[in-house]
């Protein structure tokens, strides 16, 4: 019997290789899971890329001495193309969203921050260790890979042409078809192609965003009319903006998580009656989805759509007025809590702080809650005992409400305000944040239930400490990951809330046609989150000063 010599059979087996590498790096989506109308997005997978067609042609027409140093060129921006789905992937992930190669990042170093908080550094460490290894490993393997096909190709020029011209006429038969199987997905592929052009292209875009945006915070409709006459209708007032982290509209409206978020906003709405409040609550869509909070904070503060980190800079560097450099000016003492800071916050003093407590300030003792350093009771309270139990003149402060940030691995139970001292008494057993999340239901009860602790902590502080000159804005700061908000198509929209036990302060609002409570009505309209500043400013400046529209 004749000896099969190892050779022929391991060179056949890389070309193979390289070919299904190349293949599925052209066609691979960026994002895997299932369509609303419940088609498997894997139907996707079974494409002809065009790119093969248009890449073999080139390489072939060129001469040996240019064919290697151009391989290699296509090679590694094969690899870019690799590398931008799995960029893409994982943004969609988290954020609903592609990435932004000139905006996003910035935004990778909060995520490794955020994976330090919830993982411990270590494994934050050899994630990022990984990723970079990943990165090179698929660069280098597809720049092989193409090496290799284009040896072959010029080893067997005929067949390979032959080749060539097969799969441009079954490419120019599935194009003018348009036969898909995956919705929006033609079988006939060029997504690679059309994903580095819309690279190239978000470059130019955000220049011009950035110039655009610069004349956006520069026309300020309030800009020199003076702070006390736009929030007079305030005055004597102490002005609290609770912000509970993803609290959005898939809480109100999911049927697995209104079984445990309605039950607590009824609690809650009886606690504020008796306590003598009334509330209002509207929605905003949110500038963000999945995270970066700090946007929607913007957003809601200066009125302006920030929705980026380019446009976050451009803020914080500008003078245009937010909420609290306003209140600021016009005489309150301002504060902002911040548990999840661990770091000094340089853009406070663009939005107008007196003071700013943050975990490095605010002595908490007890164990960590996942990403939450700190249970938002305690943060609750530090603020009561530091900020508006000792003030001396009316207050305006922002408080971040933690407790409801992603993982939802641990959810504090409530305890006796006058028993939290350092918060010793606070001891978490958090689950495993990788076996939770293997579970999107439980993961989702996990999600509703910390909205709840989060809702409940601020109304419950509010009706034991706030008083009759109370004027409490809750709202949502973006929804929830796609994981627990259905996906990367789930709305934007997160619920607003006023509260006061004053009814001039909500007759104020009563053009805004909000609903009664604490949840907003089917028929409850929906701004953005840039219109609230404005809106505000004209509900409660002075009433003989002329009102400006908040309509855009």
């Amino acid at each position: 019997m004749p000896r099969i010599s190892r050779r022929p059979l391991l060179r056949g087996t890389l070309t193979v290789a390289a070919a299904v590498l190349v293949y599925l790096a052209l066609i691979v989506p960026d994002a895997l899971g299932r369509t609303k109308a419940g088609t498997p997005i894997e139907g996707a997978f079974f494409r002809v890329p065009i790119e093969v067609i248009i890449g073999g042609a080139v390489l072939l027409a060129l001469s040996p001495r240019w064919r290697r140093p151009v391989a290699v060129l296509f090679g590694l921006g094969l690899g870019v193309v690799a590398v931008l789905k799995v960029f893409n992937f994982g943004f969609r992930q988290t954020l609903g969203r592609r990435f932004d190669i000139v905006l996003d990042p910035p935004l990778l170093r909060d995520g490794y921050n955020a994976l330090t908080e919830t993982d411990g550094r270590l494994y934050a460490n050899l994630a990022v260790a990984g990723a970079v290894l990943l990165i090179v490993a698929v660069l280098v393997a597809c720049t092989l890979a193409v090496l290799r096909l284009t040896a072959v190709t010029a080893r067997y020029t005929n067949p390979a042409r032959r080749t060539l011209v097969g799969l441009t006429a079954v490419w120019l038969a599935l194009a003018l078809s348009g036969v898909t199987l995956f919705p929006n997905s033609p079988v006939a592929s060029d997504t690679a192609a059309d994903l580095l052009k819309n690279t190239v292209k978000s470059v130019p875009v955000a220049l011009r965003d950035k110039r655009e945006f610069a004349a956006q915070t520069e026309n300020d409709p309030y800009h020199g009319v003076p702070p006390a006459e736009l929030v007079s209708g305030l005055a004597g007032k102490n002005v609290v903006i609770g912000v509970v982290e993803s609290y959005g509209r898939t809480a109100l409206t999911n049927p697995a998580m209104t079984a445990i978020v309605n039950p607590v906003l009824d609690a809650g709405q009886k606690k504020l009656d008796a306590a003598g409040f009334a509330a209002k609550t509207g929605w905003l869509t949110s500038s963000t989805f999945g995270g970066g909070s700090w946007l929607a904070h913007a957003s809601f503060q200066s009125g302006l759509w920030i929705d980026n980190q380019q446009r976050y800079r451009q803020l914080a560097a500008s003078d245009r007025l937010t909420l609290t450099s306003t209140f600021h000016d016009a005489g309150w003492q301002t504060a902002g809590i911040e548990p999840g800071n661990t770091v000094a916050w340089p853009e406070a003093s663009y939005y107008g702080y007196d003071t700013v407590y943050d975990s490095r300030n605010m002595g908490y003792k007890g164990t960590r809650y996942g990403w939450s350093r700190m249970p938002d009771q305690y943060t609750l309270d530090v603020f009561q005992k530091k900020v508006y139990g000792p003030r001396t003149k009316p207050v305006m402060a922002e408080i971040t409400m933690t407790s409801s940030h992603e993982p939802w691995t641990a959810i504090p139970d409530m305890v006796d305000w006058d028993k939290i001292g350092d918060g010793s008494q606070f001891q978490a057993n958090p689950l495993d944040r990788h076996e939770l999340w293997d579970s999107a239901p439980n993961t989702r009860i996990q999600y509703a239930k910390s909205i709840g602790y989060s809702v409940d902590s601020l109304i419950s502080w509010a009706t034991k400490y706030g008083g009759k000159d109370l004027v409490l804005v809750m709202f949502g700061d973006h929804q929830p990951i796609p994981l627990v908000s259905g996906g990367t198509n789930a709305s934007h929209d997160v619920p607003v809330t006023i509260i006061a036990h004053d009814p001039a302060v909500l007759d104020r609002i009563a053009d805004w046609h909000w609903a009664d409570g604490l949840r907003p009505a089917a028929d409850t309209p929906i701004w953005r989150m840039d219109q609230f500043r404005d809106r505000f400013f004209t509900a409660f400046r002075s009433q003989g000063g002329v009102a400006m529209s908040a309509h855009r």
